[in-house]
């Protein structure tokens, strides 16, 4: 009796030692499988198109690990080449930055380097809270001017360390001028791409253009070369490509072939976000698979319902965006518009931009009105 009892415990021993043994690592396998993959999102637009204030919508995401145009190093470091020539250099280190290898910026910068190097580092929230900064908090809501002053001193590895603590992936370009440059990230099974194209009425970006010439220069010789800058179409020439681009990328992405780009291509325009904020910036964070929070809705409302008039590249205080969006119809001379318009005319009809007909009609036609009736 006493033996039958052994040989039914060690049975049963045996058999909690089988299901310890098979079951557990399934169970933390599972468990490991039920983190989600990150999501990377490329806010893929142009210069003055309102980028700076998009990407921005992002950054102040408590989930989101934000750089604002890290590619920059990439066209400083290899100015004399053209954008096409760079394309592949800019896709690569966009890919590097989405898995969070930031020794990809060892080809661009000095050994030595700070993360106060960084491009825009400072309009970065990620960078400006831990573990990258640790004077804020990672739900703060933190301006770039503040974060410039106390968040300097830290390591450019904090860069790393912090971008792989977040859930969130977002960069912002404007150096990409062919979607299909981006196939290869859209096809990699190691990213979950989301691409917002971001585009502005062509004669509000080539008025924001004039105010900045100065720190356009080498952007533009790389666009088009130095000697199409120059002369009284300079300007032109580089609007023609741009305009061209936005084309080309909006066919490509919203014709959804081949399937990859299914669900993952967002075109917004500027002007919807400013008339609109909250409604626009919901839908992209709808699209981004994140959660549209009371403290965000509220800074979306405020930094758009300023008194500040937005004149300084990369500024991103508080304005009244309705007002700064529009203010080409006051300031552009109508020749211009009409040059503007005619080399921009595709990619006006088929982003939806109502061109306009006289002087009369681009002082007084409404802000409902500049958009072509679908």
């Amino acid at each position: 009796m006493v033996k039958s009892r052994r040989v039914q415990v060690l049975l049963i021993l045996v058999v909690l030692s089988f299901l310890l043994i098979h079951f557990l690592p399934c169970s933390n396998n599972a468990h490991m499988e039920e983190k989600p993959s990150p999501v990377h999102i490329l806010i893929l637009s142009s210069w003055r198109s309102g980028s700076s204030f998009t990407g921005q919508i992002f950054s102040q995401h408590p989930s989101v690990f934000y750089l604002m145009e890290p590619a920059w190093h990439v066209w400083v470091a290899m100015y004399q080449n053209s954008a096409k020539v760079l394309h592949m250099a800019v896709r690569d280190l966009v890919r590097s930055v989405f898995l969070c290898d930031m020794s990809v910026f060892d080809a661009y910068m000095s050994s030595q380097k700070k993360k106060s190097d960084l491009f825009q580092w400072e309009t970065s929230r990620a960078l400006c809270s831990p573990p990258a900064c640790d004077s804020f908090s990672r739900s703060d809501i933190i301006t770039a001017g503040n974060c410039k002053t106390i968040c300097g001193k830290y390591p450019f590895s904090k860069v790393e360390e912090a971008c792989k603590t977040y859930s969130h992936v977002a960069i912002k370009e404007v150096r990409f001028f062919d979607l299909k440059v981006l196939y290869p990230l859209l096809t990699d099974p190691s990213l979950n791409l989301k691409i917002i194209h971001l585009v502005r009425d062509p004669r509000a970006v080539f008025r924001s253009r004039e105010n900045t010439m100065a720190d356009l220069k080498r952007d533009n010789n790389i666009v088009v070369g130095s000697q199409k800058t120059k002369g009284e179409m300079g300007p032109y020439n580089t609007m023609q490509v741009i305009c061209k681009s936005h084309v080309e990328i909006y066919k490509a992405g919203s014709q959804a072939t081949p399937s990859f780009l299914k669900d993952r291509y967002l075109l917004v325009r500027y002007e919807d976000i400013v008339r609109d904020p909250l409604a626009r910036a919901a839908q992209m964070y709808r699209f981004a698979q994140l959660h549209f929070t009371p403290e965000l809705q509220k800074w979306v409302h405020n930094i758009t319902h300023g008194k500040g008039h937005g004149a300084q590249a990369f500024d991103i205080g508080s304005r009244d965006a309705v007002r700064v969006s529009q203010e080409w119809r006051k300031t552009l001379p109508f020749q211009k518009i009409e040059k503007v318009q005619n080399i921009c005319k595709d990619a006006m009809d088929l982003l939806g931009y109502r061109l306009v007909q006289s002087e009369e009609e681009q002082k007084n036609m409404s802000l409902d009105l500049l958009f072509a009736q679908n």
